[in-house]
């Protein structure tokens, strides 16, 4: 599949993956080609080995809403954009938190895929400050996502 940025990934399901619309579970052939998913799951390089597929409501995501959010595709050889925008947190320093898994990681995931459509998002950390640092690839802006406590997108880098 290809991600809203252009970010060609590769999907590999388990026997534990579980899918679901806004009405609930599905099952994995209910999801047609061309629609929009969240896939939450491993992510190593380009490959998501998935934990959980949603659907996502056809007014949102795509090409349209990664360049509305400032998402700005990979390019190979491309210098990354030097922005910020929003707060980041005080106690944030590269490489610094506890990297998380499970509900608590997918909870800091889901609003930064809203926030910003089509990055791939690679690994959770969270900060001292209870502020969670999701780090992300395939994309040249933003590689850093903040997310409160609350589980509220509050900057980027």
């Amino acid at each position: 599949m290809t991600t809203a940025a252009g970010q060609k990934v590769t999907v590999n399901e388990t026997s534990s993956t579980t899918y679901q619309d806004a009405t609930g579970a599905i099952s994995a052939s209910a999801i047609t080609t061309g629609e929009n998913v969240l896939v939450l799951g491993i992510v190593s390089s380009t490959t998501i080995t998935a934990t959980q597929v949603t659907v996502q409501p056809n007014d949102g995501g795509g090409p349209a809403a990664s360049a509305a959010a400032g998402v700005i595709p990979f390019q190979q050889g491309a210098p990354s954009e030097a922005k910020q925008v929003g707060q980041i947190p005080a106690d944030y320093t590269e490489g610094a938190g506890t990297i998380l898994s499970g509900t608590e990681a997918d909870q800091a995931t889901e609003p930064t895929l809203a926030a910003y459509p089509g990055v791939l998002v690679d690994r959770v950390a969270k900060l001292g400050s209870d502020a969670y640092n999701v780090h992300c690839i395939g994309v040249n802006w933003p590689h850093h996502i903040f997310v409160d406590q609350d589980f509220k997108v509050v900057g980027a880098n």
